[in-house]
């Protein structure tokens, strides 16, 4: 049987906390694919084919590992994608609450697809990509918080 995980996320850019839930969830799963949401309302710094980009030159020399952009329902790119499964990191306990509350939805949604959650490297509980944004906006300096293929874009 194929183990496929679905990991969404908008990417905005991608980090080191993100690919190291990736290489974790190939501990557990066959194939990884990363969903770039659109998500037009969170208002992002990178357009939807930056991001992409982005993702797939981190992972470019593993193919266990496919981005795909999506808009619209998360479930409805899990059964695209006959996913097992939806994968998500999880750094603090305040990222509980509303991942329970997503993978409880998407259950309902569907519940052949279970929604697995990794915590993250305690090296990376601090990292997310506003965080990303905002240092590097300001002239700080991220290049040991992102893959090296982020940092020319965010030099842009």
């Amino acid at each position: 049987m194929n183990r496929t995980a679905i990991y969404p996320g908008t990417f905005d850019p991608i980090t080191l906390g993100h690919v190291d839930v990736v290489r974790r969830g190939l501990k557990v799963f066959d194939r990884v694919v990363i969903g770039v949401a659109e998500n037009p309302n969170k208002k992002p710094m990178f357009d939807l084919d930056t991001r992409l980009a982005m993702v797939r030159q981190t992972f470019v020399a593993d193919d266990r590992i496919e981005a795909v952009a999506f808009s619209g329902l998360l479930i409805d790119l899990a059964r695209q994608q006959k996913a097992n499964a939806i994968l998500r990191g999880l750094r603090a306990a305040s990222d509980f609450e509303y991942e329970f509350q997503m993978a409880t939805m998407n259950r309902r949604l569907e519940e052949k697809i279970e929604t697995v959650f990794v915590m993250a490297r305690e090296d990376y509980t601090f990292v997310s990509s506003r965080f990303i944004r905002e240092i590097s906006s300001m002239g700080g300096d991220v290049s040991e918080l992102v893959p090296q293929v982020v940092m020319p874009f965010l030099k842009r």
